[in-house]
């Protein structure tokens, strides 16, 4: 049986434009041609996984597999960097928290509405959604409101720790002492999400290029992507973008990490400056239109 090291294959700029393209095609993810190391880099273990002697099998193994769509979803993961920890960037959750969700909560409740529905796209591990809900505990006036946050990420494997909602010290970086202790018990060597914070959330799989998917979402009222449109180029963005456009109500908030912005992608979003932070919100069609 023949064994393959990472060291021992090499990408051809062929082999690198397809695969490429492949998973350009899938996911969105763009990498150019100053990338092609990176990307030779990162799918090695694969083929040595696999057993394959060039990245061309691997890429006709993605093409025609049966378990094609398995790999691809998996390989998402050594795409990708999915950093994250609970509160972070505390001034758009500081925005989220004392100016947009009040804003929010009195355009519903002049329309007898107590309802509000969240999407944290690209959640990764779950710190995100987790802090969201903790968030919204927090606030007394939401007493009695039916609150949905639903996070997805086109990786099963990040989406099953987020289920599992167990965290070591390294997500806590930035977390204030009251809220671990308010809403984690330890275990398995780490800290659960108490129950009371897990009700408020659900995580499903969801390929943000997937346009037939967003269909099963609904509409929202916030979304957060934070970190994720990075990956994309410019035509992946507008795609994606148009879709949180379409999946937002009128008067609805999409919030972006602070690295990434709307230039040069869309102008349907209007720029809200708020005390705390800068976001983007939906235009409402006109005054009597919902949140």
């Amino acid at each position: 049986m023949l064994l393959f090291t990472d060291t021992e294959v090499k990408m051809t700029d062929e082999e690198f434009l397809l695969l490429r393209d492949l998973i350009y095609n899938y996911s969105g993810l763009y990498f150019s041609a100053d990338n092609q190391f990176l990307l030779e880099r990162r799918l090695a273990p694969r083929l040595t996984h696999y057993q394959l002697a060039a990245f061309h099998d691997y890429y006709y193994y993605l093409r025609y597999d049966i378990n094609r769509e398995q790999e691809l979803s998996d390989i998402m993961d050594l795409l990708t960097t999915n950093e994250t920890y609970f509160f972070r960037e505390s001034f758009q959750l500081k925005a989220f928290t004392d100016e947009i969700i009040p804003e929010l909560i009195a355009h519903k409740k002049s329309r007898f509405d107590k309802t509000i529905r969240i999407w944290s796209a690209g959640c990764s591990t779950g710190e995100e959604p987790y802090t969201i809900a903790m968030l919204l505990l927090e606030r007394p006036d939401l007493a009695g409101w039916k609150i949905e946050i639903v996070g997805t990420d086109i990786s099963q494997r990040v989406l099953h720790q987020a289920r599992k909602g167990v965290y070591g010290n390294s997500s806590f970086r930035v977390t204030e002492p009251q809220f671990k202790s308010r809403y984690f018990h330890e275990q398995d060597g780490g800290y659960r999400v108490a129950d009371r914070i897990r009700e408020f959330v659900t995580f499903s799989r969801l390929n943000l290029y997937d346009q037939s998917r967003y269909l099963f979402l609904g509409k929202m009222d916030i979304i957060f992507c934070r970190n994720v449109i990075i990956y994309f180029d410019q035509p992946a963005k507008r795609r994606v973008v148009d879709n949180f456009y379409s999946t937002l109500n009128p008067g609805g908030f999409l919030l972006l990490g602070h690295s990434e912005s709307l230039m040069n992608i869309t102008t349907a979003f209007k720029l809200r400056h708020f005390k705390n932070d800068m976001v983007y919100e939906k235009p409402a069609k006109n005054d009597g239109d919902e949140i």
